[in-house]
C-alpha cells in the first residue's frame, strides 16, 4: 500500500498544471545561502524563513547534522554553486533527543537479528545547543569549507514558530 505516495502524486499533478517557475538558473542561488535543518516534519523551511524558489540550497537529515554528505553537499554549494552563508536549523522537541544510539541499535538487532554496518551510528544527542555548536564547528573545522563562509545557528520552536540564535 502505498496511500501516502498516491496521494503525493494527485497534488503533483495540480502543481504541475500551474507550475510556472521553470528556467530559473540552478546557481547561484538567489541569497547565496545553502541551510542544513533537521528532517522533522514540523519545519516548513522555505516558509519558516519566507525563502522563494531559488533562493537557497537546502539540505536536511534527521537531527540537522554535518554528516559526511552535507559536507560533501556544501562544499559543492560552496565551491559550484556560489555559497556565501550557511545556517544550521535544529529545532525543539526533536526525536533525536529522544533515543540513545546504543538503545535503538540494540533494539533493532534483536527485532531483526541482525547488525548491519551501517549506520555505525544514528548520532542522537541530549543538549539542543551543544548539538548546534558541534555541528558549526565540524564546518567551520574543515580544510575544503572556506574561512570566510560564515556559519550560524538556529535553533527553531515548532510550538511558537521562532528562530533563536545559538551563540558559538
Amino acid at each position: 500500500m502505498t496511500a501516502g505516495i498516491d496521494m503525493v502524486l494527485e497534488r503533483n499533478k495540480k502543481y504541475a498544471e500551474g507550475f510556472n517557475e521553470g528556467g530559473l538558473p540552478g546557481r547561484p542561488t538567489s541569497l547565496r545561502l545553502a541551510i542544513l535543518a533537521c528532517m522533522d516534519c514540523r519545519l516548513h523551511v522555505p516558509k519558516l524563513l519566507g525563502l522563494e524558489l531559488g533562493d537557497a540550497h537546502i539540505m536536511r537529515n534527521a537531527g540537522g547534522i554535518v554528516t559526511e554528505d552535507v559536507l560533501r553537499s556544501l562544499i559543492i554549494s560552496c565551491q559550484i554553486g556560489g555559497t556565501r552563508e550557511f545556517m544550521i536549523i535544529n529545532n525543539t522537541k526533536c526525536g533525536m533527543l529522544t533515543f540513545k544510539d546504543e538503545e535503538l541499535a540494540a533494539q533493532l538487532q534483536q527485532e531483526t537479528g541482525m547488525a548491519p554496518v551501517v549506520p555505525a551510528r544514528f548520532l542522537a544527542f541530549t543538549d539542543l545547543e551543544q548539538n548546534v555548536r558541534q555541528q558549526i564547528l565540524k564546518v567551520k573545522s574543515h580544510p575544503w569549507i572556506p574561512e570566510s563562509l560564515p556559519v550560524r545557528g538556529f535553533i527553531y520552536d515548532v510550538d511558537t514558530g521562532h528562530l533563536s540564535e545559538v551563540s558559538a
